[in-house]
C-alpha cells in the first residue's frame, strides 16, 4: 500500500487502498467490541452506554477491572486466531513497557490490535 502523512494524517494513493485500510481496521475494532461485550457478559455486569473508540479500558473512569483487562485481552486474542488465523500476543514486553498503555482506551487497543497482527504478518 502506498501511503504518505499529511498535515498529521494518514493519506492513501487511491480510494480502493482506502478503502482495504478501513476494511482491515472495521474488523478489528469489530472484535475489540465482540470481545468486550462478552467479557461484559462472562462478568455480569451491563455495559455502559455509548461504547466507542474513546470508552476507557484502563485508569481512571476505566469500563473494567484489572481482570476485565485481562479477560478482554485473552478474547481478543482467541477471535483473532479463530477469525482470522493468526496468533497475536498482545500483552507482550513491548506493549508492557510502553509509556502509554495499548489498553488505554477501545480506540488505542484496537491499533494495537492491528499493529500486532501487521508484525506477525512480515514475520
Amino acid at each position: 500500500m502506498s501511503s504518505f502523512v499529511s498535515d498529521g494524517a494518514l493519506a492513501w494513493s487511491t480510494a480502493s487502498e482506502f478503502e482495504s485500510q478501513m476494511i482491515e481496521r472495521t474488523a478489528a475494532l469489530n472484535i475489540v467490541y465482540a470481545s468486550l461485550q462478552e467479557v461484559f457478559a462472562q462478568t455480569g455486569l451491563d455495559a455502559p452506554a455509548g461504547l466507542n473508540e474513546e470508552t476507557v479500558l484502563v485508569g481512571k473512569d476505566a469500563v473494567l477491572d484489572s481482570l476485565g483487562v485481562v479477560s478482554l485481552i485473552v478474547e481478543v486474542e482467541q477471535r483473532v486466531e479463530g477469525e482470522h488465523g493468526a496468533s497475536v500476543t498482545l500483552a507482550n514486553d513491548k506493549a508492557m513497557s510502553q509509556r502509554n498503555s495499548p489498553f488505554r482506551t477501545v480506540g488505542v487497543l484496537t491499533d494495537h490490535l492491528l499493529a500486532m497482527v501487521a508484525e506477525v504478518s512480515a514475520a
